[in-house]
């Protein structure tokens, strides 16, 4: 009876540390539950550790710090040790502590895989949703860049190497017949001209409708009641006032020339001579096969058959030859008041242009 009382407090304890030896052989299963699986090259023993560590903290990677904080630019600098982008991340309010954080990327194998780059981060989310953000730099937004003068075709060449997952043959499709054309575009009429110029931040997921949309949306924004004004005081609706516009921007170089080119055709119009514009040409001609506006041009271009040849035929073209920049609406809007019927390119190469009020003067101007 001595025997078996003397036994018992070590059969307890013998139960006890095989109850606890059971539970430390099952942290790395626990572990593996709530975070996934340990990185193959941890050891046994790190295993255990790591394992202990996460879930003694796991509030800390399954919760977010603050669920209505917005996003935050963070950059992982290339080089930048794991210690470092955790103690920032702590620092920032992303992660609510930098050893729990640290912890997780070891024992998942993430702390190798972390690349250098701009990442928007929210303390909305959880430390292991960092941690997994943190693997690809990929911004979920784009910069986009549309140039002035550019015709629709160029944009749409720019696609492919923009990040933007639409297609060249999708948005020139929705641009031909834009799917919510402006009041001020006739019917039938493609989005060219009215594709505004500029540096667009856009979702990488953005459809060719919603680009074309935002392009046509930034114009309409532009065309103030100011410019509206300057166009119907000089006779031409918003539609015309694009044209001009866009034979203006392809003609300029400079914008504050902009307003003199303008004059130049204004005053050809009044008095019924053709336009006789290089780049009406250069656009019915398009694509050479290395450019969409050859230069220069030869004696049979200016001959080719085409509505948009300001050669051949008086008046404007039928429809925008490029997409104009606010200062060629502006000097459509607001031309300058001058007596000049033509303008050529100075010699010196410098892109200026030489203005004259008779054929004779511009004879004088030509390079030789």
């Amino acid at each position: 009876m001595r025997l078996r009382h003397s036994l018992l407090p070590w059969f307890l304890l013998a139960l006890l540390a095989f109850a606890v030896l059971a539970v430390i052989l099952s942290l790395p299963s626990w572990a593996t539950e709530s975070f996934g699986q340990p990185a193959s090259n941890l050891g046994a023993g790190q295993r255990y550790n790591y394992s202990l560590k996460l879930l003694l903290e796991s509030e800390a990677l399954t919760q977010p710090c603050n669920p209505d904080a917005p996003e935050q630019i963070f950059v992982v600098q290339q080089g930048e040790t794991v210690d470092s982008i955790a103690s920032r991340l702590e620092e920032a309010g992303i992660v609510c502590d930098a050893q729990v954080f640290r912890d997780y990327l070891v024992w998942s194998g993430l702390d190798r895989t972390i690349q250098a780059g701009t990442y928007r981060l929210s303390p909305a989310l959880t430390g292991m949703q960092v941690a997994r953000a943190l693997q690809d730099a990929t911004p979920t937004e784009v910069a986009f860049v549309v140039y002035a003068g550019w015709r629709m075709e160029e944009i749409a060449e720019a696609l492919p190497a923009s990040g933007l997952q639409i297609s060249p043959q999708d948005f020139l499709a929705e641009a031909s017949l834009p799917t919510n054309p402006p009041p001020f575009l006739p019917a039938g009429a493609s989005a060219e001209g009215f594709l505004a110029p500029g540096e667009y931040t856009l979702p990488r997921s953005a459809t060719a409708e919603q680009l074309v949309s935002v392009l046509i949306q930034n114009f309409t924004f532009a065309l103030t009641p100011e410019l509206q004004e300057g166009f119907a005081a000089q006779g031409l609706s918003v539609y015309q006032a694009v044209i001009l516009a866009s034979i203006v921007e392809r003609e300029a170089i400079f914008d504050e020339e902009m307003p003199t080119i303008a004059s130049v055709f204004y005053n050809r119009l009044r008095v019924g001579m053709n336009l006789q514009s290089d780049p009406t040409v250069q656009y019915a001609i398009g694509f050479t096969g290395d450019t969409w506006w050859k230069n220069p041009l030869s004696l049979s271009d200016l001959g080719i058959e085409s509505p948009f040849n300001t050669y051949l035929y008086p008046g404007l073209p039928p429809a925008p030859i490029s997409n104009p920049s606010r200062a060629a609406l502006e000097a459509v809007a607001f031309p300058a008041q001058t007596n000049y019927y033509y303008f050529s390119a100075m010699c010196d190469g410098s892109g200026y242009h030489n203005f004259a009020e008779t054929f004779e003067e511009q004879l004088e101007n030509l390079c030789r």
